[in-house]
């Protein structure tokens, strides 16, 4: 997990080692330090992950500086000495929002996928016609309304939300457990009402989120959607392994986003892909709510999801994901107690 690959000059992240309580950290190449450590000196500066998001502006420029000095030997051995190898961490969630947010049918292909191998996803009425009219129709739909349209926005639970390489619980009475590897955003400055044109200001940095989705429960006879019951399970967000800083992501545009089931590619996209861009996305976000740091928003998922191939998550799958420079995820799925 190294945070170097995208030339990262660090990355953040919150780990505990062999029991302990969670801790903010400093990643540097494959090693970190603890935010406290890197901070007793004077006593001063943020000690978690959020608080560092909270004061992103000042905070950034005193991280990259403690990073290069870590990185070209110029701290001192006190501080060398506390770094600790990625690889004995246990990586949580870098930060567990307040607000959690996601873009769906945001990625071309995804929508027609959907459509093509699961019929409880097609549009009411369409039961009769061939699946791939339909899928077509779908995606030719959403391209339509990226152009001309808001992007389709819901409310995720943060309590679902996982670290990168904790368990997926598969709950007991969900049918159709489904994957959706997609890049977080990770909100730095508070935003309301922001133009497309100013909105990346407010981003922090990315990271990686599996968005994972009880697909025969999204939709409701009733209501149309049910996005509680259909996305905010306990565990159905794998989050991390850390937060990459936008400064070191040139573009969010150009990255690769691959997830594996048991070894088998299912997901492999470039975020070129993304309908709905991530300033659309907040400038839309922005003018029902007030943005605050930390909070997350995942931007959506390119094709390839268990209903697109007519398969499903079960107790004993091991999901493995990962998106240029920003880490890798590995899950195993258990059943629900």
């Amino acid at each position: 997990m190294a945070a170097n690959s995208l030339n990262a000059e660090f990355a953040l992240g919150t780990f505990s080692v062999a029991g302990s309580e969670p801790f903010g950290a400093l990643v540097v190449d494959d090693k970190a330090i603890a935010l406290d450590a890197l901070y007793s000196r004077d006593g001063r500066g943020p000690r978690a992950v959020l608080s560092v998001l909270e004061t992103w502006e000042t905070s950034f420029p005193q991280l990259r500086r403690a990073a290069g000095e870590i990185r070209n030997g110029r701290a001192s051995r006190r501080l060398l000495n506390l770094m600790s190898p990625i690889e004995v961490l246990t990586p949580h969630p870098p930060v567990v929002p307040r607000q959690f947010f996601c873009t769906g049918a945001n990625y071309r292909g995804h929508v027609a996928g959907l459509m093509r191998g699961d019929s409880s996803m097609r549009p009411p009425g369409s039961e009769k016609e061939d699946p791939e009219e339909v899928a077509r129709r779908g995606e030719a739909q959403a391209n339509e309304l990226a152009k001309t349209s808001h992007p389709f926005s819901f409310i995720k639970l943060p309590t679902t939300i996982v670290g990168a390489r904790d368990e997926i619980i598969l709950p007991k009475d969900v049918l159709k457990p489904d994957w959706e590897l997609e890049l977080a955003v990770i909100i730095g400055k508070p935003a309301r009402r922001v133009r497309a044109r100013d909105a990346m200001a407010h981003v922090a940095g990315y990271s990686i989120l599996n968005d994972l989705t009880a697909r025969e429960l999204v939709r409701s006879a009733r209501f149309g959607f049910d996005w509680l019951a259909g996305k905010s399970h306990p565990t159905f967000a794998p989050f991390g392994p850390y937060m990459v800083p936008s400064a070191f992501v040139p573009d969010p545009y150009d990255l690769k986003i691959q997830l594996s089931v048991n070894g088998k590619m299912m997901q492999d996209e470039s975020t070129s892909a993304m309908l709905i861009d991530i300033s659309r996305q907040l400038e839309w976000l922005s003018s029902i709510v007030t943005l605050m740091p930390g909070d997350v928003i995942s931007t959506g998922s390119p094709a390839g999801n268990g209903s697109m191939y007519g398969i499903f998550l079960k107790p004993g799958d091991v999901i493995d994901g990962t998106i240029s420079g920003l880490g890798t995820q590995h899950n195993l799925c258990v059943a629900e107690e």
